[in-house]
């Protein structure tokens, strides 16, 4: 039901890798690629690509709690990037690529900060998690060629290398996440 409704904005680097696996988990109602948490009113993908505008390329999240939760969402959010670089994902550097979860509610908050002290006191990664964890703030929609950029585009070169791979690795760990 829509008035029970999420949002949550993630940064995993390139939006269009998150956002292509994020179409596919069951209970998100809409993925939008964006940017958010920046210095400078009315941002667009060139002046965010500047590194200067304080923005995080990010995906934007509807979700149904009912049907998936936030931990589940922050779990694969874990699998499909490496939060222990700051402001870098693969060659994509600069702080527009930083690690970062978004959060509307203090519930989200509280989950985000838990699930990255079970990661750090795990020792799953060699390196600390730098993931920001911060309220959502100034965001704006990217621009249209952005939107489902992997779906329209699935066989150019960086989809391929890099958006592809993290579908395949998030379908394979978590194949009951997946929409019918």
């Amino acid at each position: 039901m829509a008035d029970t409704w999420q949002t949550l904005v993630l940064g995993g680097g390139c939006f269009w890798c998150t956002e292509a696996v994020y179409v596919q988990v069951r209970g998100v109602e809409d993925v939008e690629s964006g940017y958010c948490n920046g210095d400078v009113p009315h941002p667009n993908y060139e002046m965010v690509c500047t590194g200067r505008s304080g923005y995080c390329e990010v995906v934007k999240l509807v979700y149904d709690p009912a049907r998936v939760s936030t931990r589940e969402l922050l779990e694969i959010f874990f699998v499909i990037h490496d939060p222990t670089t700051l402001n870098r994902q693969g060659h994509d550097s600069g702080t527009q690529y930083r690690s970062g979860i978004y959060f509307t509610t203090p519930e989200q908050e509280q989950v985000a900060r838990e699930v990255i002290a079970e990661l750090t006191q795990s020792g799953h990664y060699s390196n600390p998690v730098v993931t920001e964890v911060a309220a959502l703030a100034d965001y704006a929609a990217a621009e249209d060629y952005h939107q489902d950029f992997f779906a329209r585009n699935p066989n150019q070169g960086y989809c391929m290398a890099v958006a592809a791979p993290k579908v395949a690795k998030f379908r394979k760990t978590f194949a009951r996440l997946q929409k019918d």
